[in-house]
């Protein structure tokens, strides 16, 4: 379905391919404006009445049928092309009510917030070309065909106050980047409309003082007292007064920070200007070329990936900038020091730049193999990707966990094991250390003698083991075998969140694995609790959450979205609502509440294109919506659930031939299934597997029917995608017997 654009920022429209869409009479506008308000929610045919008659009471006779006339008119209007008795895709008809499924950048109102919301991430001079674009969008007051409107006027209300902030962040921008002249003007305009804002008076009577104005400044400031006294009977505050002072004594802070005063009051003003010298400080004392600037620089990335979305774009976009400058001093230590600072907590398991990803395993393997033999001697000695690794015996020998997890023997049965600490013997399969994981191992390695390079070394690895997920390569459980068995011997607790993450992301070798994330969960979230480490903290209960989920124990899992919440709100981690927001629409799903759930999942949505995850969102809001079919067990979805144009992402050739039985072509499912690979091996792994059983089921294609049957046995006491935190298909031990009832027939 071609998407159709909303404006609301003036008058309201639409437009489609073709151009501007006709939408009738005021009412019929009425209407798709209120559900636009409704941002994506269900509105009841009951308040659609009591707001477009808001003065009858009762309403007139006929209005439910005239709404609905009205919503038959609008739905020709936006989905031209839609067959008759087909359902609506766009404007929905749900419980009580009507919604409009609009994308999240189909409003302009919407890309407008998106673009406000990252230029407050972005450096001043990329924030003032996202402000503007931002800005461009208005046409007029928004809703200006519904003025008087009581249903729009908090939202008319809300867009305007962000708009007017909007002017006074981008005359910021501009007087940060050295361009007081240009704000001056539409400052003048801005104030002349609302004269009652003290901050765009002070953003005014900066700019002039800047461009050498310094009498004009003071005019400024002398009328903005004025007009405050005179309009709302108060003094200028804090702000406005210093930065008189400030002018009055040309004080010379003036021309490159905020002014003095400015901030009284406002910690992230104070914050700001604090930033600000120090940077200038740095720019001034360290040199250009320095190393500590490469250091320094990645550091700063670490922390700007976890501020939100725009910060985790800009941070992946200079990473490898920062790796391959460090390669350029010849110096395997520093560059395995800024590779290994960028130790970013990572929670989903598929990579949102495989191709960056493929580069800084390059760079992390090209340094491996750099830097210095350790002391050990060579009986302590391992091999990673072919080249020998100080520190270790061979991967295959190594690796330790503290938690306990069921293991499957090869006919599905279950054995505990114990894992202890690395000097612990300890027997059976080690699921980490090679592809296929078959191999018995009887003791855990000794280690040699601690060297300069051997916390260098584990980030490295590390690093390998986090940017390799979801690869069915034998290197990334090797890398995270041998560095989580270096930090537990340097006992450094920074190193051992880091290099557990790395494990996190290789366990993922096979299917039911949940119980060992539980223990890797608790793990981080002990350390991270012990030692002041909230960022890995936080991916604990992240982790927590997934595995309790998967095991359907989702009061624990609760425990650990609420915890994952507070710390977020805590230590200003936005990211972290991304994952929790959709665990409530899984609760919602697993709970049986489908409708709730399909709300909330679309709600969710929303806030995924900004999210700076683009490994997360492809693919997920069909995939979950699919999932709502699949609540009772394997079963064909209905056509329009696996609609072949939706946006699948990487989980379509599990689709393709459900698509294809959904028209009847079993010919062609069958060559779709029969090409299927082995799903990723990432946190949707069970899904996948039970997304081919079902196309399995009604082909009756006993080959593919035992594939998976062996895929999915370790995995018969959870819940299909619940790992993820975000869906789930229902019980994988449905879909095993299914399957064990067709082999049977």
């Amino acid at each position: 379905m071609a998407q159709v654009l909303f404006g609301v920022l003036g008058p309201v429209t639409a437009e489609g391919e073709s151009g501007p869409i006709a939408l009738k009479g005021p009412r019929h506008r009425a209407v798709l404006a209120r559900l636009i308000v409704a941002r994506r929610r269900v509105v009841p045919v009951g308040r659609l009445v009591a707001d477009l008659w808001p003065d009858d009471d009762p309403p007139p006779p006929g209005a439910v049928g005239a709404v609905q006339t009205f919503v038959a008119a609008l739905r020709r209007a936006l989905e031209p092309d839609r067959r008759p008795r087909t359902p609506a895709r766009l404007l929905v008809t749900e419980g009580p009510g009507y919604a409009l499924r609009a994308g999240p950048d189909a409003v302009d109102a919407w890309r407008f917030e998106t673009a406000v919301g990252e230029a407050a991430e972005l450096p001043p001079a990329r924030a003032l070309r996202r402000l503007d674009e931002a800005l461009d969008l208005w046409r007029g007051p928004a809703y200006a065909d519904f003025a008087q409107e009581e249903w729009v006027r908090g939202e008319r209300a809300r867009l305007a106050e962000l708009r007017l902030r909007s002017v006074e962040r981008r005359a910021e921008a501009q007087l940060a980047v050295g361009l007081p002249a240009e704000a001056v003007p539409d400052l003048d305009a801005h104030l002349a409309d609302h004269p009652w804002r003290e901050d765009a008076w002070r953003l005014l009577a900066l700019a002039l003082y800047r461009t050498g104005r310094q009498g004009d400044a003071l005019a400024v400031l002398r009328r903005a007292r004025s007009t405050l006294v005179e309009q709302l009977g108060l003094d200028p505050g804090p702000g406005l007064r210093a930065l008189e002072a400030g002018v009055l004594a040309q004080d010379p802070a003036l021309e490159t920070g905020y002014a003095p005063g400015a901030d009284a009051g406002d910690p992230t003003r104070t914050a700001a200007r604090l930033w600000s010298r120090a940077a200038e400080a740095y720019d001034r004392t360290v040199a250009a070329g320095a190393r500590a600037r490469l250091e320094t620089t990645v550091g700063l990335l670490r922390d700007l990936a976890v501020t939100g979305g725009g910060g985790l774009t800009a941070a992946r976009e200079h990473r490898l900038a920062a790796v391959a400058a460090a390669e350029e001093f010849g110096d395997p230590e520093l560059t395995g020091r800024v590779i290994g600072a960028f130790d970013v907590p990572a929670i989903w398991t598929r990579g949102d730049d495989p191709e960056l990803a493929r580069q800084i395993v390059a760079a992390a393997e090209r340094t491996l193999a750099a830097l210095p033999a350790g002391r050990g001697g060579s009986e302590t000695r391992g091999t990673y990707d072919g080249h020998e690794m100080p520190g270790t015996r061979r991967e295959d020998e190594a690796h330790s966990m503290s938690a306990t997890h069921p293991e499957h023997d090869r006919n599905g049965t279950h054995s505990t094991h114990r894992e202890q600490d690395t000097h612990t013997t300890r027997r059976g399969r080690d699921m980490y250390t090679t592809h296929d994981a078959h191999s018995p191992h009887d003791t855990h390695p000794t280690y040699g003698p601690y060297t300069t390079h051997d916390a260098v070394r584990c980030r490295l690895l590390a690093t390998v083991a986090v940017e390799m997920r979801g690869s069915h390569s034998s290197r990334g459980p090797q890398a995270a075998s041998q560095a989580e068995a270096i930090a537990r011997r340097l006992d450094d607790p920074a190193l051992l969140a880091f290099a557990l993450n790395g494990t996190f992301m290789q366990s993922f070798t096979r299917a039911g694995l949940a119980p060992r994330r539980a223990g890797i969960g608790a793990e981080l979230v002990a350390l991270g609790a012990r030692h002041g480490l909230v960022t890995f903290e936080v991916l604990g209960h992240l982790i927590s959450l997934q595995a309790h989920s998967a095991l359907g124990g989702f009061p624990a899992a609760d425990t650990h979205a609420t915890a994952a919440d507070r710390l977020a709100a805590l230590h200003e981690l936005p990211l972290v609502s991304v994952f929790t927001q959709w665990y409530g629409a899984l609760r919602l799903s697993a709970s049986g509440d489908l409708a709730g759930a399909r709300s909330a999942y679309e709600t969710a949505a929303i806030g995924l294109p900004d999210a700076g995850m683009p490994g997360l969102t492809h693919g997920l809001l069909p995939l979950a919506r699919l999932s709502l079919h699949f609540s009772d067990g394997p079963a064909l979805p209905p056509r329009d659930a696996v609609e072949s144009r939706a946006d699948w992402g990487p989980y379509r050739p599990w689709i393709t031939p459900l698509a294809a039985l959904s028209t009847g072509d079993r010919p062609a499912a069958l060559r779709a299934l029969r090409a299927l690979p082995e799903p990723p091996r990432d946190l949707l792994y069970e899904a996948c597997c039970c997304l081919e059983a079902t196309a399995a089921l009604t082909l009756a294609d006993h080959a593919a029917l035992t594939r998976v049957r062996d895929r999915l046995l370790p995995a018969s006491s959870e819940l299909a995608g619940a790992g993820s935190g975000l869906l789930t298909l229902g019980p994988v031990a449905r879909y095993l017997a299914a399957i064990d009832e067709a082999l049977r027939s």
